[in-house]
């Protein structure tokens, strides 16, 4: 039932270039329009239910961690399928720390969790995975190590802006021993997901 295939297919392609960005529909279809190809954005949610309820992507919506609500605006949107990413979008240079977040979280749906993308304050906390035991709050970067350590202070600082005792892990391609971080325990992702 979809009547325009190609603006189905632009949107498909936003989606694929921008997984682990926070999006909405309005932000689609005025990028959309301002790129020449006018779309409402009722078709944009339209498409995306369809893209969502065909399960080449996946919604995270976003979760309030200090109101314990869920929020209505903002989602991100992750492919079930990166080889689908690199095929519509080719080898261009990829972002690979949304590249490896995507990973983390098709990681997380397959371990049994109810994943959302927290809010704490104005900042964000890539995940919240919720489990039979509880919550847990991931970050996950390609690289922490900088000369002048921005980095890491800066993946640190939503997990250090929750005060609850649930465990917090920052998820890195860092290799190197177990660090913890005042309670955050960064771990080598690699060795994460063969666990």
């Amino acid at each position: 039932r979809i009547a325009d295939v190609d603006m189905l297919k632009s949107v498909a392609r936003f989606l694929f270039d921008n997984i682990g960005n926070m999006v909405s529909s309005k932000k689609i279809a005025d990028t959309m329009t301002s790129a020449g190809r006018k779309i409402s954005v009722r078709t944009v949610e339209s498409y995306l239910d369809a893209l969502t309820e065909s399960f080449v992507f996946y919604q995270a919506g976003r979760y309030d961690i200090k109101g314990k609500q869920y929020l209505k605006t903002g989602s991100k949107y992750y492919t079930a399928d990166l080889g689908l990413r690199y095929h519509v979008l080719g080898t261009k240079p990829a972002d690979l720390g949304h590249i490896l977040e995507n990973v983390v979280y098709l990681e997380l749906l397959r371990r049994g969790y109810e994943v959302h993308v927290g809010k704490v304050g104005s900042s964000e906390v890539d995940f919240i995975a919720i489990g039979e035991e509880g919550e847990e709050y991931y970050q996950v970067a390609y690289t922490v190590v900088d000369p002048d350590g921005k980095t890491l202070k800066r993946e640190l600082a939503p997990l250090n802006a929750i005060n609850d005792h649930n465990p917090k892990y920052l998820l890195t391609m860092d290799y190197g021993p177990l660090i913890s971080h005042n309670g955050i325990r960064q771990l080598y992702v690699l060795d994460w997901l063969l666990k």
